[in-house]
């Protein structure tokens, strides 16, 4: 009895025709199914629609189908443009979610690169849809704006880090350095000092790796990092569902803190937080005054993990100088006083021991390396909200709100490399980048949003209503954030 084997075909086997729907070849629950039964994607039309003409050229290729494409690409972790193009080729599912039929021709990989590169280059269109998609996880309460958790993650740059040239790069500085400059004369005037004189337009030059691959990416050396050029990939999640609310891209040698205030007041402006947002969680790297002193100043009550401070070797450490508010001074471990000497331009006040006190110390050569024999401590002007930083940190309601941290933007940031291929950049350059950054951050999104919709209909479709799905729905909400 000859039988044949269905996994190796025969030639008439594989010729043989059959009247089959291809929608009937997706299975119910495939992600593109889910994608196509809960996502309107209508809202790409009007958003692009500027960037087309209605009336001369040829038919373009319709833009909801040029974002699924590359949707598809991002949800399956296909880097490239030219091999996502052969995938929906001979993938059923892939054709279907894009309204293919089978012998319908599949849009040219170069369509794509076309309209990434020329159409929308220069334009916001990938934030727009990213913000949507953002709004559509605020309709379906999937976002809470009670807890916003920030992190950085390193994207390996498309350029090799043995080709570079050394390069003088002018830094300008930062925003907030007005503000900072007021507050360091008013300081210097309440203690007797004269103002400095306006910084407006002083700058400092350093000389940075510049890639010669790709010259907008930046050299890290981090420790406990990889060395080479990167990429740094910005982002904030709600603890609620894990929906990412904020992607922003920056060369590697940026550092965290740089651009948080400026992400975390676009958050709060475009997606209406103000009025929900009680918390923040942050590494250590984002623990500098300004950060400190603009959360707590929106009434935000911020978590920041601690980071010994450095200190130079044969030095005591600051921790054991206590500060007095009352006498404003340090008194060390000795007992004896550091009072005021200034405040400088950085916006640190200085205290000073009395150098002949400290020579006849019996600590002196623990406490300090000075030729002069005195010991000087710092203290920012903006110090007050880093310590009170420091004590929300240790409060109940402190270490309760970190866990989410590793428990939320971790697994994020994990997922987006191992499934979607945010390890390594698929373009050169900040802006494609960051494209691709939101492109991954979409996925990731609308994978979260779909899934939760559909267990919710499954609940719903089983008729399991009143007491129980407000019980699903009080269990997706996770209680109350903050403890009275």
């Amino acid at each position: 009895m000859l039988v044949l084997d269905r996994r190796n075909p025969s030639k008439e086997q594989t010729y043989q025709m059959e009247f089959v729907s291809i929608e009937s070849l997706v299975p119910k629950n495939h992600l593109l199914r889910l994608i196509h039964e809960h996502v309107d994607f209508s809202f790409i039309t009007e958003r692009v629609r500027p960037f087309y003409s209605e009336k001369n050229g040829r038919p373009a290729l319709n833009p909801i189908i040029l974002f699924k494409m590359m949707l598809i690409g991002y949800f399956f972790g296909i880097r490239s443009e030219r091999q996502l193009e052969q995938e929906i080729v001979v993938n059923v599912a892939f054709r279907w979610f894009l309204g293919l039929g089978f012998s319908d021709p599949v849009p040219d990989h170069s369509t794509i690169s076309w309209n990434r590169t020329k159409r929308f280059h220069g334009t916001t269109v990938f934030q727009d849809i990213f913000d949507e998609v953002v709004e559509l996880a605020i309709q379906h309460h999937m976002v809470a704006g009670r807890l916003l958790i920030t992190d950085s993650t390193h994207i390996q740059a498309n350029a090799n880090k043995n080709r570079f040239t050394m390069q003088v790069v002018t830094e300008t500085p930062q925003e907030y350095i007005s503000e900072l400059e007021k507050a360091i004369n008013e300081d210097r005037e309440l203690h007797g000092k004269k103002p400095f004189p306006p910084a407006e337009g002083e700058t400092s030059e350093k000389t940075h790796k510049v890639s010669t691959t790709d010259p907008e990416s930046g050299f890290m050396m981090r420790k406990g990092k990889p060395e080479g050029f990167f990429y740094l990939d910005h982002r904030t999640i709600d603890h609620k569902f894990n929906i990412i609310t904020d992607v922003f891209v920056t060369p590697g040698n940026v550092n965290d803190s740089t651009v948080y205030v400026e992400r975390i007041k676009r958050q709060i402006d475009r997606f209406g937080f103000g009025s929900t947002l009680e918390a923040v969680a942050l590494d250590s790297g984002y623990m500098t005054p300004y950060i400190c002193k603009e959360t707590l100043d929106m009434n935000i009550f911020t978590v920041i993990a601690e980071r010994s401070a450095p200190t130079a070797e044969g030095t005591l450490p600051k921790k054991h100088f206590t500060y007095d508010k009352e006498r404003n001074c340090y008194v060390c471990p000795s007992g004896e006083l550091l009072h005021y000497a200034t405040t400088n331009r950085s916006g640190y006040r200085e205290y000073r021991s009395d150098a002949s006190t400290c020579k006849a110390c019996p600590l002196n050569e623990t406490c300090t390396t000075s030729a002069s024999k005195q010991r000087t401590i710092q203290r920012h002007i903006w110090e007050t909200y880093k310590e009170q930083v420091v004590q929300n940190r240790q409060s109940d309601n402190g270490q309760a709100v970190y866990v989410f941290r590793c428990q939320t933007i971790e697994r994020s940031f994990a997922d987006a490399k191992e499934l979607h291929g945010l390890r390594r950049c698929r373009f050169r350059g900040k802006e494609k980048t960051q494209e691709q950054a939101l492109m991954t951050a979409i996925a990731q999104n609308l994978k979260k949003i779909v899934r939760y919709l559909a267990r919710k209909g499954e609940c719903e479709h089983a008729h399991i209503k009143g007491y129980f799905c407000e019980l699903f729905d009080h269990f997706m909400m996770r209680g109350p954030l903050l403890a009275a």
